[in-house]
């Protein structure tokens, strides 16, 4: 048995934010995370996810501008003021939910001062972090889905995690987004686990439902698990009808 994530960026988006908790407490996930909470003032989530006996395990700092073509801005040089307030938003908002990490997203850039803008934004989100108790996670987006994104690479990832050396920074394992930037998942999630801070899964190549997929979650993801993963694994796919009508997958990896 495995223990599982709703995406509340994806599912349940017809419903605010509180009631999208208790909707998917009462569907049988034991956790849930989003991805920009911030329309919702911390003491309603909060006292939505004590209602609903689950807790936030993840948010994302803010895209930036999606009319300017923005999808996050730590990497983006030019930009550290804007990145730096969004930083200090998502880990004061995070502490005051109770909820576990907060991805930086890098945004669209590349070269030299990407990298250096990056890992100079991820140490200031480390040591805010660290100051809230609150961890910081990076995510490899795939070419396909997110194109001119700084982060691609599963090993790029590492090497960042490796250069900032903060202990509260981790790697998002997104099954879906590394299945189509090299696949080989398992061993590649074995060979970088210390550095795994939570795990993502949807149905690839659609990022449908998960039982629509050329990765096998049925097995993949308990073989994770017998590899020492305990965290929780993030159902984030966009269903192909309603929320309800997708989740036929979830009696099979919750053990039913």
């Amino acid at each position: 048995m495995v223990k599982l994530s709703a995406n509340l960026g994806f599912l349940w988006t017809e419903r605010a934010l509180p009631d999208a908790i208790a909707t998917a407490a009462a569907a049988g996930f034991t956790a849930v995370e989003c991805h920009w909470p911030y329309d919702h003032r911390p003491a309603v989530v909060t006292t939505a996810l004590a209602d609903a006996g689950v807790p936030m395990v993840g948010i994302n700092t803010r895209r930036g501008d999606p009319a300017r073509g923005d999808f996050g801005l730590a990497a983006v040089p030019g930009r550290e003021g804007e990145a730096a307030a969004g930083i200090d938003e998502a880990v004061e908002y995070a502490a005051a939910i109770g909820c576990a990490n907060v991805h930086v997203m890098a945004g669209r850039a590349d070269g030299p001062d990407a990298h250096r803008t990056f890992v100079a934004n991820l140490t200031r989100a480390c040591d805010r972090g660290a100051a809230y108790g609150v961890g910081v996670l990076i995510e490899p987006l795939n070419h396909r889905d997110a194109p001119g994104y700084f982060l691609s690479g599963l090993e790029q990832a590492a090497a960042i995690v490796g250069e900032v050396g903060a202990p509260n920074l981790g790697i998002m394992f997104d099954c879906y987004h590394l299945q189509i930037m090299g696949g080989d998942l398992l061993r590649r999630f074995e060979a970088h686990r210390p550095l795994i801070g939570h795990v993502q899964f949807a149905g690839v190549p659609s990022r449908g439902e998960p039982d629509g997929s050329e990765v096998d979650y049925r097995w993949l993801l308990p073989a994770m698990a017998a590899a020492g993963w305990d965290g929780w694994f993030g159902a984030e796919y966009r269903p192909a009808a309603t929320t309800e009508a997708g989740l036929g997958w979830l009696p099979d990896l919750l053990g039913r």
